[in-house]
């Protein structure tokens, strides 16, 4: 048997537990899970609500136990969907499955930006957060950018109106911060076997990966241009017998303008998002990649049940 086939380290002195990370749109909850991870497990952007299912990223931390030992930990982390106020379907969708995140984990992490804070959106969640009886966790992010006074007292006021186990300042972008952070999520962690092998590092198949690492590039080349109601449907991902890997996607939207902004003048937009996705999907598969990308119009997609499941979201009511 190989190393990669071996399912977990053997059970004795092993740890392994569910953390879930939380908090409004565009804290940072996606960068942080990749940099605990080590490696990239979830699309980032400056937009809103870029994470839309619940995704797991597998980390893995060497504990320091008696002296001389070390006890290896497994981390699911469950990198969650902002939560925020519904109003679609789609939303209603997202923020189930944040909710959903929290359910039976050994912590509950509170991402905040101290800079935009997010109040309307942060607000009922601490409310809600303070009567939940999971081990809670304050994690504010961009301490390389806020200033020092204002994120103490932002930190005692929230302290104030949850019971925050700890509290940790961090940068996830620059790394400030994230490896004493993840040695104490480490000391939370029960003993147990651990869930996934130890090569894993993301619960999500290759077909949707391929397909969140195309929605990043959407909303990275067209900024503002492109509103968020759009979708990358994944529709074939086949390896071809050189090892190599095909994958045909569709780019959805609502209407005729914005196919023709995904499109660009003589494809010019739709060439430039396709070759950055290939580099990345070449660079995270580790094989040479065909990507095949179309655009589709569908007015009403958010209410198509199919594009749902297809995409990593439940259908909710």
């Amino acid at each position: 048997m190989t190393e990669t086939e071996t399912p977990s380290p053997p059970s004795s002195g092993t740890r392994c537990g569910v953390v879930a990370v939380l908090g409004a749109p565009n804290a940072g909850k996606s960068t942080l899970v990749n940099a605990l991870v080590g490696q990239k497990v979830a699309i980032t952007s400056a937009k809103a609500q870029t994470t839309r299912a619940r995704m797991l990223g597998i980390a893995l931390h060497e504990l320091e136990g008696a002296p001389g030992q070390m006890i290896p930990t497994q981390m699911i982390l469950v990198d969650t969907p902002g939560i925020f106020a519904p109003r679609r379907r789609l939303d209603r969708a997202m923020v189930s499955a944040a909710w959903e995140g929290a359910e039976a984990a050994d912590a509950v992490l509170l991402m905040v930006d101290p800079i935009k804070q997010r109040r309307h959106e942060l607000e009922p969640l601490l409310e809600t957060l303070a009567g939940r009886p999971e081990r809670k966790i304050l994690v504010l992010n961009k301490v390389d950018r806020a200033k020092k006074e204002p994120l103490l007292a932002l930190a005692q006021e929230l302290s104030g109106k949850v019971d925050f186990a700890e509290i940790f300042f961090v940068s996830a972008l620059t790394g400030e911060g994230v490896p004493e952070l993840k040695d104490n999520l480490a000391k939370l962690m029960p003993e147990g076997e651990w869930m996934y092998p130890e090569d894993q590092v993301s619960d999500a198949s290759e077909r949707l990966l391929a397909a969140e690492i195309t929605r990043e590039q959407l909303y990275q080349q067209l900024h503002e241009e492109l509103p968020y109601d759009s979708a990358v449907r994944p529709e074939k991902y086949e390896v071809r017998a050189d090892g190599s890997v095909e994958i045909h996607q569709q780019i959805v939207v609502t209407r005729d303008n914005q196919r023709a902004i995904v499109l660009g003048k003589g494809g010019s937009k739709i060439k430039a998002i396709g070759a950055a996705a290939r580099a990345e999907l070449m660079e995270v598969l580790g094989v040479k990649v065909h990507l095949y990308l179309h655009v589709k119009v569908l007015e009403n997609w958010a209410e198509d049940k199919e594009l749902f499941e297809e995409i990593g979201l439940d259908w909710v009511r």
